[in-house]
């Protein structure tokens, strides 16, 4: 072993020595299971009915607005098409400028 890699060795040591009394006081007391739920008590209508299914089921929850996204924004995309088409803006036969 060279005097390098015995050097190197030995501050790994030092630095494993002064940082694991650290790391095991750093944890401190055990919490309590934390509960994450939406306040839906001053809600109506489909924020109501969107909270009480997070709240419900967070399964539920996660596969309707991985469904819906989507399709929001495909929607919102044939929404700027149409708009964009009647006040004159074509995008279909646009010519490349950077070509």
């Amino acid at each position: 072993m060279t005097l390098k890699q015995l050097k190197r060795l030995i501050q790994w040591i030092v630095m494993i020595f002064f940082s694991w009394p650290g790391l095991l006081w750093a944890a401190g007391e055990k919490a309590e299971a934390i509960v994450i739920v939406a306040d839906t008590r001053k809600l109506s209508g489909m924020m109501a009915w969107w909270g009480n299914l997070y709240n419900e089921s967070h399964v539920y929850f996660m596969l309707l607005t991985v469904v819906l996204i989507p399709i929001i924004g495909v929607l919102f995309g044939l929404i700027a098409d149409f708009v964009m088409a009647h006040i004159g803006i074509d995008l279909k036969s646009r010519d490349l400028a950077e070509h």
